[in-house]
């Protein structure tokens, strides 16, 4: 690829040489250094264009008459116009590496590494970024190990850019604060829930559209067979236990963060039996909500209940595969994912 303008160049010569002179393909030199602005700095843009007009001299020696003026001049003004073309997408080039910087320094607020293993929990995390130029969203988890048990967080707020990781990271950074400090739950969701209110109070988003963010709790007690759940408003997480899927859907909804001023701040608990050896999978709707090139949404559900028994680590693998199989690379949303297992005993 790097080397087009400098193979275009030898093509359009070698044409130029070998055919009648009327056929004229000297006349497209100027196109080498046009390309080699999309691709390469200034001075090899200039030298280039500089080559191509040697080359027109040359060739107006073996055939006179070859309009070597004009063609000349076209070749002398398009390489300036590509100079100044590549200095100013060098610029544009050093402000987006720039800009990326930033945003990854803002991700990695909200997505801090996190331990593979709390206890006998096994955690694995998956995050994919809609486009390559698009590496920031408001997806989030976090997971934290306190008295109470391994507490889970995963949710997703509705926005893109900078403002929605502000509000990710003043939602998971209440989270690990309050999922030491609170007994049960519901009171980490209120806490959430009012965090997320000041925030959006404190930088309210553009437009009428509220600002708020689906989340989903969850607690694995230190050596219990059971596990907690609290749904505010967020995709059911999905159980494989020995080959059987079990969609958790919460019994009574939750609010949405931010919103339970407008729609009411009544919680609901779910439990669930979680053995050792059980596949949970928390999601954001990006991951439900992948398309092919027909529309058609990523059959989670029927792929969940497909998989063999695996380490978190292998299904978030084989999710992520298929994931980018299915949407031919092309996800219209941010992923972000977290598989847990609780290990065997050992005897």
């Amino acid at each position: 690829m790097l080397l087009s303008p400098v193979i275009l160049t030898v093509v359009i010569a070698s044409l130029a040489y070998a055919t009648p002179p009327n056929m004229a393909f000297s006349r497209l030199l100027p196109a080498a250094p046009a390309l080699a602005a999309a691709m390469w700095p200034v001075l090899p843009t200039v030298l280039l264009g500089t080559v191509c007009l040697l080359l027109m001299i040359g060739l107006s020696i073996v055939f006179p008459g070859l309009g070597t003026w004009w063609t000349a001049s076209g070749i002398i003004a398009v390489t300036v116009a590509a100079a100044y073309g590549s200095h100013v997408r060098l610029q544009r080039e050093r402000t987006l590496f720039q800009v990326r910087l930033v945003a990854d320094a803002a991700q990695q607020v909200v997505l801090s590494p996190m331990p593979r293993h709390l206890g006998g929990v096994e955690i694995e995390s998956l995050y994919l970024a809609a486009a390559a130029e698009a590496r920031i969203g408001g997806d989030f988890y976090e997971v934290v190990d306190t008295r109470y048990g391994v507490r889970l967080l995963i949710g997703d707020v509705r926005g893109k850019g900078l403002p929605a990781v502000g509000a990710a990271a003043a939602i998971v950074n209440s989270f690990r604060e309050a999922a030491y400090g609170e007994a049960d739950m519901v009171s980490i969701a209120r806490r959430l829930d009012a965090t997320s209110t000041r925030y959006n109070a404190a930088f309210p988003p553009e437009g009428p559209m509220e600002r708020f963010a689906t989340a989903l709790l969850v607690e694995i007690p230190h050596g219990g067979r059971r596990i907690a759940i609290l749904n505010c408003g967020h995709p059911p997480p999905l159980l494989l236990n020995r080959g059987e899927l079990r969609v958790l859907e919460p019994t009574a909804p939750s609010p949405p963060l931010n919103l339970a001023e407008l729609i009411g701040d009544h919680y609901s608990i779910d439990s669930y039996g979680f053995a050792p050896g059980d596949l949970l999978l928390l999601y954001t709707d990006g991951v439900a909500e992948a398309r092919a090139h027909d529309g058609v949404f990523f059959p989670l559900a029927s792929w969940m209940r497909r998989q063999p028994p695996a380490a978190p680590r292998e299904l978030l693998t084989a999710l992520h595969r298929d994931l980018l199989h299915y949407s031919q690379g092309r996800l219209d949303d941010d992923i972000a994912a977290l598989a847990v297992r609780l290990r065997e005993p050992i005897e």
